[in-house]
């Protein structure tokens, strides 16, 4: 008769006695194999949701300006933590100008690391819109 392959467990790999169809050694491996499992995806939604909500508050809390534009360089976004890699939408203009939001607040590339810092308030359900080229 062929010698069995031990079984080890999923989570930690230790031996498994028992049953021939067990895959975990107790209740506790079994939970957080699981657990890791099923988080990878939750942790990679929740990371990419914070970067978009970092990079809103970072540009509205530099976008200081009374009618809601304002000029800044692009260092001063990045040491407050801004992050180009992530966004929510971009708009280009019939001028063919791109502006690229994070929800209502948005930039539009100058040139030379200078970037326009705007607001679209029509996304907010307010009057007011992006100034059209």
């Amino acid at each position: 008769m062929p010698a069995l392959a031990e079984k080890v467990c999923l989570e930690c790999g230790e031996k498994i006695a028992g049953r021939t169809d067990k895959r975990f050694c107790s209740d506790a491996c079994r939970n957080l194999y699981h657990y890791h499992t099923n988080n990878a995806p939750i942790n990679y939604v929740r990371n990419v949701v914070n970067a978009l909500k970092r990079n809103r508050r970072v540009l509205s809390e530099l976008n200081t300006g009374p009618d809601g534009k304002t000029k800044v360089h692009r260092e001063k976004l990045l040491e407050r933590g801004y992050s180009f890699l992530y966004h929510t939408n971009t708009h280009r203009t019939k001028a063919g100008n791109t502006y690229v939001f994070c929800f209502e607040q948005g930039y539009l590339e100058l040139g030379e690391n200078w970037f326009m810092l705007v607001r679209r308030d029509e996304y907010l359900g307010r009057a007011g819109d992006l100034k059209k080229d």
